[in-house]
């Protein structure tokens, strides 16, 4: 069980990574372009399992799932808008810090507590932003600001979702996520379409099967054994990024930028361990 946990985990993980490399190699695109196609493609895939498994096509908790659904929508389009000025390795590394950001939102809103050695794992991988940000020198505001707007965004996902709980379908949650994206991506790509190129189709279709079956191996991973045995594999996300994103893109990382990745990475997996 638990390695055919840890092959869909990596399986997932790999997904993921080349969502985010494809989405680099198009940044040429508008960034509600790159939304309307990852959404698309995954909406066809989610319908399917609604309409195979006759799943409710309609939630219990409309309110709550449109705000699933928008606030998810701001974090993956200023992750992809960050994609313009950061290497894609350090964007996906930054974006990662959503957990810390639904901790904090979780003390505010839920009322939840965040023990002493939690905070300083939370210190150490926002050292490890700084230290990234001082010695990369592609890091600048803007990406930064942009993609640290995406991670607290995505920590807005996780209070939403904890929120609504079980009693909604996983499937459901995210159908809505897919529609709402995929509307709002069209909606607003009109104002800056561009007629992709031959060689470009292929990319911008594949974005939705990534983010379909990334989604889908996590799953499954997380069904067959212990969230504390799992959730640390997924940041093999950033180690598989960091190697193509030098390989494709030739970008470049000194030592002190991979420490800076070492100490968010690990502030996140030890407050994971911790809390488990």
């Amino acid at each position: 069980m638990i390695k055919k946990a840890i092959l869909y985990m990596i399986i997932s993980t790999f997904a993921f990574t080349l969502l985010n490399v494809t989405v680099k190699k198009l940044i040429h695109y508008d960034t509600a372009q790159i939304v309307f196609f990852r959404s698309l493609g995954s909406l066809i895939f989610t319908s399917g399992f609604i309409i195979y498994y006759k799943l409710p096509l309609v939630g219990k908790n409309n309110k709550l799932l449109v705000l699933r659904s928008f606030v998810g929508l701001m974090s993956m389009s200023l992750f992809f808008m960050s994609l313009k000025y950061l290497n894609v390795g350090s964007a996906v590394t930054l974006r990662y810090l959503s957990p810390i950001f639904a901790a904090i939102l979780a003390v505010i809103i839920l009322r939840e507590k965040i023990k002493p050695l939690q905070w300083l794992f939370f210190i150490v991988a926002f050292i490890g932003v700084i230290v990234l940000k001082s010695s990369d020198i592609k890091i600048n505001t803007i990406g930064l600001t942009l993609i640290l707007s995406s991670a607290f965004f995505g920590g807005l996902v996780y209070i939403v979702i904890n929120k609504i709980g079980n009693t909604e379908h996983p499937i459901t949650v995210v159908n809505y996520f897919m529609i709402i994206s995929t509307i709002a991506g069209g909606i607003l790509s009109v104002f800056n379409w561009k007629t992709p190129l031959d060689k470009d189709w292929l990319p911008l279709l594949s974005l939705g099967v990534f983010g379909f079956f990334g989604q889908l191996y996590m799953t499954k991973a997380f069904q067959l054994t212990t969230v504390n045995i799992i959730a640390p594999l997924k940041y093999i996300e950033v180690i598989f990024t960091v190697i193509i994103g030098v390989l494709l893109f030739k970008e470049f990382y000194n030592v002190w930028s991979l420490l800076g990745i070492v100490l968010i990475i690990s502030g996140l997996i030890l407050n994971i361990l911790y809390k488990k």
